[in-house]
């Protein structure tokens, strides 16, 4: 955070420190949560009803029941490395989004400044947000799907690697096949990240002035803006996960019996017969505690490397000067 606890993201750093203290938080945050992400995926891909035995008398992928459950049965079936799987395209997706997005959002809100009369700063934190969210969504989503797929496969490999899995979606699904989903991971995104930014951003001010240890009221008013942002979103974003893992390779993941969905009205309203409201917030708990850490890793993170840059610049032109 900034010396005088006042100044507001928009304001802090070159174009260029932006980006590389975004790219920067996103690498270190996606290495931190990769475990929780999938069990979130998992749980969220699960089709069958909990409730009802007889969902999944005929399914012959694992049963996930809760959080821990899932996470021992992963360790217990494929290994410590089978929470790590879909990471390399998620550490490429998460560099390239942190960048992309804290660049936008400093670029959008500096442009929103020279409007007359100026917007709140609450909606000038909401729009810069929302429209960073969808665009660095859309320019990463290609590397968002493999990591789907790759975090859905079991013990039974569906793609060999990371370029064996560009090269059969390609073949198989074509130029399309890279973005199934997108409409629900832009109308996630887009009030995610506006709800995001204007929560983090009414938070941090009066959090800067409680004197947390170790610059964490940057990583407190992470937490809190994630929780509720994310809760809000979340019916979306299962939905894009169930279409992310369509196509020909549909039933060769952990769960075999994954339907068939079609658009994102298509697919909320086929969740809606068969699970309920319910259905829609599968896998929200972990998701949420996935979140709440992974934000503040990111914001955190983001400020120091974002204070660091800054302060390695101010050094270089004092000695020029001297």
């Amino acid at each position: 955070m900034s010396e005088e606890g006042e100044e507001h993201l928009k304001d802090e750093g070159s174009r260029t420190q932006v980006v590389i203290a975004g790219a920067t938080a996103g690498l270190i945050s996606r290495f931190c949560i990769a475990p929780l992400d999938v069990v979130k995926i998992r749980l969220q891909l699960q089709s069958h009803s909990l409730s009802d035995p007889l969902s999944h008398r005929s399914d012959h992928g694992p049963v996930y029941r809760g959080t821990l459950p899932t996470l021992r049965a992963i360790l217990e079936q494929e290994g410590i490395t089978g929470l790590w799987k879909g990471n390399i395209p998620a550490e490429l997706l998460y560099v390239l989004y942190g960048g992309i997005q804290f660049s936008v959002y400093r670029s959008t809100t500096l442009a929103l400044q020279t409007l007359t009369p100026r917007l709140p700063d609450a909606a000038e934190s909401f729009v810069s947000g929302a429209f960073a969210g969808g665009v660095a969504t859309t320019a990463t989503y290609p590397l968002d799907l493999l990591r789907t797929r790759f975090a859905a496969q079991g013990t039974e490999k569906v793609y060999a690697s990371l370029l064996a899995s560009v090269r059969d979606i390609y073949r198989h699904e074509g130029g399309r096949g890279f973005f199934q989903g997108l409409g629900a991971g832009v109308g996630q995104i887009v009030p995610y990240m506006g709800l995001f930014f204007s929560a983090y951003e009414s938070f941090r001010t009066p959090l800067s002035g409680l004197s947390l240890p170790y610059g964490s009221s940057d990583a407190a008013a992470g937490v809190l803006a994630s929780v509720i942002a994310k809760t809000g979103v979340f019916p979306l974003d299962l939905i894009r996960k169930r279409l992310q893992v369509q196509g020909p390779t549909r039933s060769r993941y952990v769960h075999r019996n994954i339907p068939l969905y079609r658009g994102v009205w298509g697919t909320m309203r086929a969740i809606l017969q068969k699970d309920g409201v319910r259905g829609l917030y599968r896998g929200l708990t972990v998701s949420l505690l996935k979140a709440a850490p992974a934000s503040a890793v990111t914001m955190w993170t983001y400020e120091r490397a974002l204070h660091l840059l800054r302060d390695m610049e101010r050094k270089a032109a004092e000695e020029r000067r001297a």
